[in-house]
């Protein structure tokens, strides 16, 4: 199975264009030892040449050309991209796919909460069947292995998540199992396990189990402190939590639920731009360097 990292930063990227925090007027100045990076999406493959794209940020063009496997080159209108599974409706995981209307067709796989928030809260889907054949495919349960044709090696799984459907969701305050998901791709021939989840607010069960079984995992780092857009000096925000995404410090937060963890290859991703991590001098990166933990980059590849 390959991974490449397409995007590795939260809603707005990084810099953000109209943020003039610590990390973002330092990477536009140079003042910080750091990487800009793009909204959150990886592409999957088994190696046969095509693609699953998981998630279509705003900035997949941008993304596409950095990465030249998934633009083939032939015939004169082609792609490498089998289709997309959406793993929520939240808007920087979503509206990329109007940048991919040209396609003659393209193949969305979702859950049916998703499909409802992308039909009728966020019309996405509705608008993009005036352009293209549309073929909008029902995840299954669950739990339950399927494979995307093209890429018959992928053996995927999609596990409910703990946090929050978008605001324009009919149902923003009432949370359905499968407004957000995390997916565990497994490769069967070397039975090697990718766990994915760049929107979790908490660690059930569910994930505990994943988690314990993965080989890597490719998990929200959003935030390093609950409060953090306050600290940065962002008056309005909510917290952390309140948005759906576990801090990464403090009790309960995300690094110490993955010490519980020791077999995965720990990956942060999914980053906001206050997030103190983005700065490679700072010491919290310091602490996850300490702790093995590693900080997804756009362009980042894996192999398992």
């Amino acid at each position: 199975m390959l991974v490449h990292v397409l995007g590795s930063a939260a809603g707005g990227g990084f810099p953000q264009w109209n943020c003039n925090c610590a990390n973002c007027a330092g990477v536009r100045t140079g003042s910080i030892r750091t990487k800009a990076r793009t909204q959150s999406s990886l592409a999957l493959s088994d190696g046969g040449g095509r693609w699953l794209l998981v998630n279509a940020s705003p900035d997949v063009r941008a993304q596409i050309a950095a990465c030249p496997v998934l633009q083939p080159g032939t015939p004169v209108r082609a792609t490498g991209i089998a289709a997309v599974l959406l793993m929520d409706a939240q808007i920087d995981h979503v509206t990329g796919l109007l940048s991919l209307r040209e396609g003659r067709a393209l193949t969305v796989l979702c859950s049916a909460p998703v499909r409802e928030d992308l039909s009728v809260g966020l019309p996405l889907f509705p608008v993009l069947g005036h352009y293209l054949d549309l073929n909008v495919v029902p995840l299954p349960d669950h739990g339950t292995a399927f494979v995307v044709a093209g890429i018959p090696r992928l053996r995927l799984r999609t596990v409910a998540l703990a946090s929050k459907a978008p605001p324009y969701s009919p149902h923003r305050d009432d949370p359905h199992p499968g407004d957000n998901l995390g997916l565990v791709a497994e490769d069967a021939v070397s039975g090697r396990r990718l766990f994915y989840a760049p929107g979790l607010g908490a660690v059930d069960g569910a994930v505990a189990h994943e988690l314990a079984q993965a080989d890597i995992a490719l998990i929200d780092g959003t935030c390093w402190h609950d409060d953090e857009l306050a600290r940065a000096g962002i008056t309005g925000p909510k917290r952390a939590r309140q948005m759906g995404h576990l801090p990464l410090a403090g009790a309960g937060g995300m690094l110490e639920q993955l010490a519980r963890f020791p077999r995965p290859r720990k990956i942060l991703i999914h980053i906001n731009n206050t997030n103190p991590i983005l700065d490679e001098d700072s010491p919290e990166r310091r602490e996850l360097d300490r702790l093995g933990i590693e900080v997804a980059e756009d362009g980042m590849e894996l192999a398992l």
